[in-house]
């Protein structure tokens, strides 16, 4: 049996022309990655990236346009499921309400999981910033954007 694992993300970019992006320690990892997670089962795309939203940034969002959808096999790193990604362009419809750092990994607190996030302005924005093989895909397509 195939699994599949469904996964979306938010591109917010500030007037600064910062994108905002989180660190995270999750499975005995540190890792990279843009706001977003998992889909769950009943859920669409806009409306599960709404979701992840509220729950990891305490932001409520909006969709502006789709951005890019996984086009390349990728294996997960946690578990045997082929990753599926879609990332779409947001904008805030309420003021981001959790601390910006700015060092990667600084993170407040102990525990399993830990979560921080940062801006980085597009033009130093580099796929060696990332983790994971669609977000250094991403980067390579919204740097080529600007």
């Amino acid at each position: 049996m195939y699994r599949f694992n469904v996964r979306v993300y938010g591109l917010l970019i500030n007037e600064n022309q910062e994108v905002l992006i989180s660190d995270e320690h999750e499975y005995g990892m540190d890792f990279t990655k843009f706001p977003g997670g998992g889909l769950e089962y009943g859920e669409g795309m806009t409306d599960g990236l709404k979701r992840e939203f509220v729950e990891e940034c305490n932001l409520e969002i909006d969709i502006v346009k789709h951005f890019y959808t996984t086009d390349f096999f990728v294996k997960s790193a946690f578990n045997d499921s082929q990753i599926i990604s879609v990332y779409y362009i947001v904008k805030a419809i309420s003021k981001l309400d959790v601390v910006i750092k700015t060092k990667p990994f600084d993170f407040e607190g102990e525990g399993e999981v830990l979560q921080s996030f940062r801006w980085v302005k597009l033009k130093d924005l580099s796929e060696n910033d990332f983790t994971f093989p669609i977000d250094k895909q991403v980067v390579k397509l919204l740097i080529g954007d600007i």
